[in-house]
């Protein structure tokens, strides 16, 4: 004699109704992400390692191909972003020709 609580009952497992806002959710979700996109552009998140040409060192957005300088001695990007890397190279001489040498002052130690 088989016992209720391992009966199955046919017609109850599987059939719970579905819910009909999955669909419209991930619609909306996927729109929302397009217009983000449409109207931000690239958020420019995935830079690549420092590449030098020229004798300027510059990243590129591997998501868009964007360039941006690189300053190697901060280790840190600089300046505008631009896909000529020629305009970034005459952004860089126009900032250095602007911008006052700076001096460092000599450090003295006592010969004691």
């Amino acid at each position: 004699m088989p016992q209720k609580w391992l009966q199955v009952v046919p017609g109850l497992v599987g059939n719970k109704p579905k819910s009909r806002w999955g669909w419209f959710l991930g619609i909306a979700t996927g729109l929302a992400g397009a217009g983000v996109i449409l109207f931000r552009g690239c958020w420019h998140g995935k830079m690549s390692w420092p590449v030098r040409a020229h004798e300027h060192s510059y990243q590129v957005c591997l998501g868009c191909g964007i360039k941006r300088l690189f300053d190697e001695q901060s280790f840190r990007a600089i300046g505008p972003y631009s896909y000529d890397l020629n305009q970034l190279i005459a952004w860089d001489a126009a900032q250095r020709k602007t911008a006052p040498p700076q001096v460092i002052p000599a450090q003295e130690r006592s010969a004691s």
